[in-house]
C-alpha cells in the first residue's frame, strides 16, 4: 500500500522513525510530511496568521521526507494538496507513533497525532493514529534524554511499530474512503509480539486542573494530569484495554456525532 506518514512529535522523533522503518521493511510505499518541531497537544489548529514552510530533507529514512514549520493539520493538508507527486496516491494517513497514550476523550480531542489523522480523513482517506502508551517515570526519562529511548523501552517500541505495519493495511482495507472515520491505536507497556487487539471505546475521562496557578510573573503553566475517569464499568474502554496489557482500537466514526 502507499501512505502518508506524519506526526505531532516531530520530523526527527525515533517513534516515527521506527514506525516508518516497519512500515518500509514490510514492503509498503512512504511519504513523510511531519513537523519541524513538537506538536503535541494542538488539536486540529492550523497555522491560520502566518505563513507555512515545506522542505524536502533527508533524515535518512530511504522514502520522501518534507519538513514542515506547522501543525500535524498543516503537514497533511499541504502534502496532500502539493508536496505528493502526481504518481503517489496514499491509500491511507497514518499518524504516530505519539510518545505517549491518546486514549479518553480527555486526551483524543486535544491530541495533535489523532488530528493529523482526521486531516487525512477530512480528504477521504482512510486514516490511522498510532501512540505508546508509557508511564510517567519512562516518560521523565525519555524526555531528560532528548528523547532518545534506552534499549528496553526501544525494543518496546521496535515491537508497537511492527504490530502498526501490520494493523494500517488491514484497517485501510476495510475502511470505505470518504467515511469520516479515524482508527485510534494505543500500544501498551510493555507491547509484545502477541499482545492481542480489543476494540475499544472512549473512556470517559475528565480533566480538571491542567495548568497551575499563577507564578509571580502572572503565567501559568500546563502540569500533566491523567484525569479521572468517570467510565461506566461494563465498558470495555481504551484506558481499561491499556491497563489489562492489551493494543486499544477504537473506532472514531465522525459521521455519529450527536447522534
Amino acid at each position: 500500500m502507499r501512505f502518508l506518514v506524519t506526526n505531532d512529535d516531530g520530523l526527527d522523533c525515533v517513534f516515527l522513525h521506527e514506525l516508518v522503518h516497519a512500515l518500509r521493511d514490510a514492503g509498503h510505499a512512504l511519504a513523510v510530511v511531519a513537523p519541524k518541531h513538537e506538536q503535541s497537544w494542538m488539536g486540529a489548529s492550523k497555522s491560520r496568521s502566518r505563513p507555512v514552510s515545506a522542505t524536502i530533507t533527508n533524515r535518512e529514512l530511504q522514502v520522501p521526507t518534507w519538513c514542515v514549520d506547522g501543525t500535524p493539520s498543516d503537514c497533511v493538508n499541504i502534502a496532500l494538496d502539493h508536496l505528493l507527486p502526481a504518481d503517489f496516491k496514499p491509500d491511507a494517513v497514518l499518524s504516530g507513533i505519539n510518545i505517549g497514550l491518546n486514549a479518553s476523550l480527555g486526551f483524543i480531542i486535544a491530541s495533535g497525532t489523532i488530528a493529523g489523522a482526521w486531516e487525512g480523513a477530512l480528504h477521504g482517506l482512510p486514516s490511522v493514529a498510532f501512540s505508546q502508551n508509557l508511564s510517567s517515570e519512562i516518560y521523565d526519562r525519555l524526555k531528560a534524554n532528548g528523547d532518545k529511548p534506552d534499549s528496553d523501552l526501544h525494543a518496546v517500541l521496535k515491537t508497537s511499530a511492527q504490530h502498526a505495519a501490520r494493523i494500517a493495511p488491514e484497517l485501510t482495507a476495510t475502511t470505505k474512503p470518504r467515511s469520516f472515520i479515524v482508527h485510534n491505536v494505543n500500544f501498551p507497556l510493555p507491547c509484545h509480539a502477541d499482545t492481542p487487539v480489543r476494540r475499544t471505546v472512549p473512556a470517559q475521562v475528565i480533566v480538571p486542573k491542567l495548568f497551575s496557578a499563577a507564578n509571580d510573573d502572572g503565567t501559568h503553566r500546563l502540569i500533566w494530569n491523567i484525569g479521572e475517569d468517570l467510565s461506566p464499568p461494563h465498558l470495555i474502554t481504551d484506558r481499561s484495554a491499556l491497563n489489562a496489557g492489551c493494543i486499544s482500537h477504537t473506532v472514531l466514526d465522525y459521521t455519529k456525532l450527536g447522534q
